[in-house]
């Protein structure tokens, strides 16, 4: 079985967005060379990246361009060149090279894509999609790095789970900018 990966970035408050949606402040602390290391070496570990249709819209606006090649040129290599997937019902198509559109229902496709051959797979950000998924019990692992900031409000990145998500603490890596890694294994849903 495919394994299932979520990556996610927070604040120390818990928001993985603003409340109008903005990301760039998890892109504020670059200057650490553990840090670029660190984000170099996950982009180089291969897979298949998932996303949300918000979540692809940002990316797609941002790898594929030369001012992306420029600043994190092994990062955006991967990016484009990595196979992607994107959950939508209002999308009408992806243009992102190795770009594949999934209209169907989140859960049972992604229970359909968990039981092919292939590489693991990787949910960068798309917080409504990790949510649900991890409310289905469907996501092996959650690497949630917290970033030294506070936002006083925004999107919750367990926003809308109406159960509890138990999960076994397997790692953590603190870096130079204040970042801090959790890596967590899933665990069943605890339903009342």
């Amino acid at each position: 079985m495919r394994k299932l990966i979520a990556f996610m970035q927070t604040t120390i408050d818990g928001y993985f967005a603003s409340p109008t949606g903005e990301m760039n402040w998890a892109h504020r602390n670059t200057g650490d060379r553990e840090w670029k290391d660190f984000v170099e070496g996950n982009a180089s570990g291969g897979g298949e990246l998932v996303f949300g249709r918000k979540t692809y819209e940002m990316m797609v606006q941002y790898w594929p361009t030369p001012q992306a090649a420029e600043r994190s040129p092994l990062v955006a290599e991967r990016m484009n060149a990595l196979p992607k997937i994107v959950f939508s019902r209002t999308l009408e198509r992806a243009s992102w090279r190795n770009t594949r559109l999934v209209k169907g229902d989140l859960i049972a496709e992604t229970r359909k894509l968990k039981t092919m051959d292939g590489p693991g797979m990787a949910i960068l950000g798309s917080g409504s999609i990790v949510a649900q998924l991890a409310e289905a019990g469907l996501i092996d692992e959650f690497q949630i790095v917290v970033n030294p900031l506070a936002l006083g409000g925004g999107q919750s990145l367990f926003g809308g789970v109406g159960h509890r998500l138990p999960m076994r603490l397997m790692q953590t890596q603190s870096f130079a900018n204040g970042n801090v890694l959790l890596r967590y294994a899933g665990a069943a849903v605890e339903r009342p």
